[in-house]
């Protein structure tokens, strides 16, 4: 663990001010924030994997690298990498290996990456999770890459975007079980009531005589719809770049 870039967050437990702002959240184990860097922007100067670690904030494991200017920071961990493997980011068409990062227009088609930038000069937001992936089709258009998301949707990114050779790492992560309540309270869930348990005046699902249903659309205490609502928010950019939907 490199103190040098570790901070600390605040944790409220979903309280604000002194009131219960939002339900189930308290009483996590205590934690330090790792600072990554999802942009990797320090082009053409080769770092080495110092180490592989666990994040407490992320499913992927994390790496530690060194530059070769004695400058570490950490970087999400693509999988099969190996401590004292070499990595490199570049503006332009370097050697494929896996960790190393270039723009999308340089990468050939069928290549797995990850941690996309949505806006060149940004960090990367797209496919951070362990073991995701996402597949490159197509560069003929002269300013958009087209490339295929986890979910299956196939969108159109900026040729100057960069992108990570690579699957992430920690690729067994969605085989994990919890085991026991006592891990989930670590985790900083507290305990939580079904609605149809409730009385008629706690929640839209509560009353009836003995074991009930909802009766009525999936609910939340507070009236909206719990299941299967769009959470999507209309943006005219974001909906122009989708080529095909995930659904």
């Amino acid at each position: 663990m490199e103190k040098s870039l570790i901070k600390n967050i605040k944790y409220s437990a979903g309280r604000s001010h002194g009131k219960i702002s939002v339900r189930h959240k308290g009483g996590r184990v205590k934690r330090n924030y790792r600072i990554i860097d999802f942009i990797c922007n320090r082009f053409d100067i080769p770092a080495v994997i110092k180490s592989i670690e666990y994040d407490p904030y992320r499913s992927s494991k994390i790496a530690l690298i060194c530059y070769i200017d004695g400058r570490k920071s950490y970087i999400l961990a693509p999988n099969e990498i190996k401590i004292g493997d070499k990595i490199m980011s570049s503006n332009k068409k370097i050697s494929f290996d896996i960790g190393n990062r270039m723009p999308l227009e340089v990468i050939p088609s069928g290549t797995l990456v990850h941690n996309i930038q949505i806006k060149p000069e940004k960090n990367g937001t797209i496919v951070r999770s362990a073991g995701t992936s996402a597949e490159v089709l197509s560069g003929d258009n002269p300013k958009w890459v087209q490339v295929k998301l986890p979910s299956g949707e196939i969108r159109l990114f900026s040729k100057k975007a960069l992108a990570t050779i690579g699957k992430v790492s920690n690729v067994d992560h969605f085989l994990r079980t919890i085991g026991k309540a006592g891990i989930k309270r670590k985790m900083g869930v507290r305990p939580t009531v079904r609605g149809v348990a409730m009385s008629p005046y706690a929640h839209p699902h509560g009353g009836g005589e003995g074991r009930t249903g909802t009766g009525r659309i999936p609910s939340t205490p507070w009236g909206k719809l719990a299941h299967g609502g769009r959470t999507r928010k209309k943006k005219k950019y974001s909906n122009m770049m989708i080529i095909k939907r995930r659904k």
